[in-house]
């Protein structure tokens, strides 16, 4: 189905209505209420929402005290723009949080985001700053010597910019002469040309330090998949949304995701042990790596001067992601929590702060060690009792079912689901260890959707009929099943207006009750294009400068070409070419469309020779003729660059690509 604008798609969704009408082709009931306008919160979401209070201890204020603790300074409000005046990150946005939870929202998200609505200048303890609520993330100042060490500098430069102008506002300006990537995600790194420069970094001023394998990581999860990944964290952290109490919250580690400019240095000294130490501008660093846990390459760090403990992503005050809805490799749950217990036997006796780079810091060696361990008991819980439930022969649909937290667990603030969730982490160990595969033989070789669904429509007969049901149960609080069997009729028929509309309102109410904050984003995101259609709004996403990709290696360009080559244009083409690079040479062979190559080889009877650097290999993936031809000296038949290069997709055409329709 074309993308159309939100306008245009609401005046072809109203002609097709009225046309298919006039045919006798839709039978309007007009019993039925459908249409495109948000709906009230129904008594049933009503009640969901209420029993929360009945589970949960809303007296219990040790996490306002977290949350509000060292406040130095904070902006009165807090807008920032990009130099051509678009508006990157807003909390002035949230300014309506100061009511009482409405009934469009689970109370307990709501309290969250009250929470990630406190933002400003915060002292962890002497010689340790952090400015929260100006990004997605965290960005922490640590006192050295003569100047600062800067922890995790933000997704967006704009946001990093106003950060690090906060600090020195009431802090005075000193030089930076280190910046810490605690991990190999966006939102930590993203930011770091608004705190130092290249040049600096290049000239040997700063230095840029990061755990083994950070750049593969950080540079592979942003190209490899990103385009997929960043149509759906528009669904997870909710940028197609309008804040409001009918729109966007928090997502439990912030308010959501900053749309400015992200950039990318690369690390000067990469971190390969655990208890390897460092000192910087006279701070002793002892650090410990954390791979495979909230991401490949991680790594938390002691600071035994100030018996502070940072835990990176590891804890969060919130329970994270097994697995992350807008898509990533799964995982480790077993791991997160050994490495979560490995920190509390290394660091845990003389801990007297944990902080990290989402939420706020804990306080108190007794207060810490409790945190600890009930967040890792969270993660070893999903991982052990979903092991378990495989092995008594559950699928992973029954598991993210049955699973749910211990009773004393499931009321810890900090341990609730604000942005993983039991249901859908459960899934991921499941996915980890058993694939997609449940050994039903009926789901070897499924239809793809639409077929499955047009061929249930055609079995079901009366449509009609069935949104009458749907409707029936949307009344009797049905919601999951109403949007199950509404958007099969949608997939079957995506000019079916009635049946968007009916799963719209059904997702909406799944909405207002989630207590996940990318849970409820995607349920509205989702409500908002089935009324409207795909939102294709550039100034709800973030803006690239394209600095990861210019940090891939040969490796990783040539992997890159594997990706974007469709193979179907080209399955007749077969040659081997190659590679010259100044540092080193490469083997292409395209068999039958096919890319593989052979690192630090080079094949007699090559077909062609290609003498090049890495910008040269980037040009044929940026199907740049120009610079290839500028870049790329070619000996052999040279139509076989031009043919590969002709067969290279540009995936960025495909960024606003359906989700809740065909």
């Amino acid at each position: 189905m074309k993308k159309y604008s939100k306008m245009a798609t609401s005046l072809l969704i109203t002609v097709c209505m009225v046309m298919l009408t006039a045919c006798g082709i839709l039978t309007q009931d007009k019993d039925l209420g459908l249409n495109e306008e948000t709906k009230s919160v129904t008594s049933f979401t009503m009640e969901a929402n209420q029993q929360v209070y009945a589970l949960l201890d809303f007296n219990d204020t040790s996490e306002y005290e977290n949350a509000t603790k060292g406040l130095i300074a904070a902006p009165d409000t807090l807008d920032i723009y990009d130099e051509n005046g678009k508006l990157v990150w807003s909390q002035t946005a949230y300014g309506f949080l100061e009511q009482e939870a409405p009934d469009t929202a689970n109370p307990s998200l709501w309290r969250d985001t009250q929470l990630n609505h406190i933002y400003g200048l915060f002292e962890v303890t002497d010689g340790i700053y952090q400015v929260r609520g100006y990004d997605m993330s965290n960005v922490t100042f640590i006192e050295g010597d003569t100047g600062w060490i800067v922890v995790d500098p933000l997704m967006s430069v704009e946001c990093a910019q106003a950060a690090l102008a906060l600090v020195e506002e009431n802090l005075g300006e000193r030089p930076v002469h280190a910046v810490i990537y605690s991990h190999s995600h966006i939102d930590h790194f993203g930011g770091v040309k608004g705190i130092v420069s290249e040049d600096d970094v290049l000239s040997g001023k700063v230095q840029i330090i990061a755990p083994e394998g950070f750049e593969e990581y950080a540079v592979s999860e942003n190209i490899y998949a990103g385009t997929a990944m960043g149509r759906r964290a528009s669904y997870q952290y909710g940028t197609l949304l309008e804040a409001g109490d009918t729109g966007t919250l928090c997502i439990g580690i912030g308010m959501g995701q900053s749309k400015g400019s992200t950039s990318f240095i690369s690390p000067t000294m990469e971190i390969t042990r655990t208890g390897e130490k460092h000192i910087i501008d006279g701070v002793e660093i002892e650090f410990q790596l954390t791979p495979g846990t909230e991401a490949p390459s991680e790594m938390n760090f002691w600071l035994a001067q100030k018996n502070a403990l940072w835990m990176a992503e590891n804890c969060t005050g919130t329970m994270h992601n097994l697995y992350t809805l807008r898509g990533a490799q799964v995982r480790d749950g077993n791991a997160w929590a050994e490495y979560i217990m490995e920190s509390l036997s290394l660091y845990g006796d003389q801990t007297e702060v944990v902080f990290q780079s989402h939420n706020w810091p804990h306080w108190g060696n007794e207060a810490i060690r409790e945190y600890m361990i009930n967040t890792a008991a969270a993660y070893k819980f999903i991982n052990d009792q979903t092991l378990l439930y495989i092995n008594m022969g559950y699928t992973e649909t029954e598991i993210a079912n049955m699973i749910q937290l211990p009773e004393e667990l499931e009321k810890v603030w900090y341990t609730r689901q604000y942005y993983g969730t039991v249901a859908h982490n459960a899934k991921a160990v499941y996915e980890k260890y058993m694939g997609w595969y449940d050994a039903n033989p009926v789901h070897l070789a499924e239809l793809t959707p639409t077929d499955y669904a047009t061929k249930l429509v055609s079995y079901l007969g009366d449509t009609d009929a069935v949104l009458a049901m749907a409707k029936a149960d949307y009344d009797k609080g049905e919601y999951q099943w109403v949007a199950e069997i509404t958007n099969t009729l949608v997939y079957a028929d995506p000019t079916n207006i009635e049946a968007r509309y009916l799963c719209a309102d059904a997702l909406e109410q799944l909405g207002y009750q989630a207590e996940s904050g990318p849970w409820r984003n995607a349920y509205l995101s989702a409500a908002q294009e089935l009324r409207f259609g795909t939102n294709t709004d550039l100034s709800t996403r973030g803006n690239s400068t394209g600095d990861t990709i210019s940090h891939m290696t040969p490796e990783m360009i040539l992997n890159y070409i594997g990706i974007l080559v469709d193979t179907e244009k080209i399955h007749d083409l077969s040659f081997t070419a190659n590679i010259i690079l100044p540092d080193e040479n490469y083997v292409m062979r395209v068999k039958n469309g096919i890319v593989l190559y052979q690192k630090n080889c080079l094949e007699d009877d090559a077909d062609v020779v290609w003498t090049t650097n890495r910008l040269g290999l980037l040009s044929i993936i940026q199907k740049n003729p120009d610079n290839v031809a500028a870049l790329v000296a070619q000996d052999g038949n040279e139509t076989y660059l031009t043919k590969l290069m002709d067969a290279v997709v540009t995936v960025s055409d495909y960024k606003f690509f359906n989700i809740i329709e065909p």
